[in-house]
């Protein structure tokens, strides 16, 4: 495997920008090709990151790129700060940077399959929501979604009594009235794409029975059950820690089946 610490430009964002990204390492003969001809494109898990963390944080917390040997799996992980993968009202354009501009500019640089069928998305907590968000929103190009203790009722969210998160939620949803029914509800995301007839990603969701947001992951649970998504849940007893990702990740990578 290769590890690649990647700098580069968003124009969405006007800003510098990381990623990590996980690479099959071809073999000898692969290795030795002539410049010009055409690459393997391999297929792609992109691996969000939660509220606190950062484009290094799966790396240095888990074992992930040990789990990923031998799958023929490139794993791209971005930085998108404390933005819950939206076009923030008052900051930057998170959800269109990495919803647009980010997977054209890694398969820019990487050897990355552009099809539905080899494009995927993971995520831990906030990233599980991002994860979800981008496969509902657009089951044209991802396979597959995967959250973990994922922040997925941000219309609960919205109603946290800790004032301070209020703001910081206003900073990023603005008028916080607003956000049920709209396109960062994931509830509603799944009402369109059941009623849309359009083919829908696989959907793996696990919590931890002691964690701060295992309610509204039930509550999502039960909500994409009714409209009959394609949802695979899991539960098992953990909190809100790095030790039950790092399980966790095995488990996704297991379902994702890729061999």
């Amino acid at each position: 495997m290769a590890l690649i610490h990647c700098d580069f430009f968003s124009h969405i964002l006007n800003l510098s920008c990381s990623m990590n990204v996980i690479l099959p390492q071809p073999g000898p003969a692969a290795a030795g090709q002539l410049a010009g001809e055409a690459r393997r494109r391999y297929p792609v898990l992109y691996l969000l990151h939660g509220l606190s963390d950062d484009h290094t944080t799966w790396q240095r917390r888990t074992s992930i790129e040990r789990y990923v040997e031998g799958l023929n799996l490139a794993v791209v992980m971005p930085a998108v700060h404390r933005s819950y993968y939206a076009d923030m009202a008052s900051g930057y354009r998170y959800w269109t940077f990495v919803s647009e501009e980010l997977p054209r500019i890694a398969r820019s640089l990487f050897p990355l399959s552009d099809k539905r069928s080899e494009n995927f998305v993971a995520g831990l907590s906030m990233g599980g929501y991002g994860a979800f968000k981008l496969a509902l929103s657009h089951p044209e190009r991802f396979a597959a979604a995967a959250s973990l203790s994922g922040a997925l009722d941000q219309e609960a969210n919205t109603h946290s009594g800790d004032r301070a998160w209020r703001k910081e939620l206003q900073g990023i949803y603005g008028d916080l009235r607003k956000v049920p029914g709209s396109a960062n509800d994931l509830f509603a995301l799944a009402d369109r794409l059941a009623a849309s007839g359009a083919a829908q990603p696989r959907l793996y969701q696990w919590c931890g029975t002691e964690d701060f947001l295992y309610q509204d992951n039930l509550r999502f649970r039960d909500h994409a059950y009714e409209l009959g998504l394609d949802l695979l849940y899991e539960e098992s007893p953990g909190e809100h820690v790095w030790s039950a990702w790092d399980a966790q990740i095995q488990r996704v990578l297991e379902w994702l089946a890729l061999g």
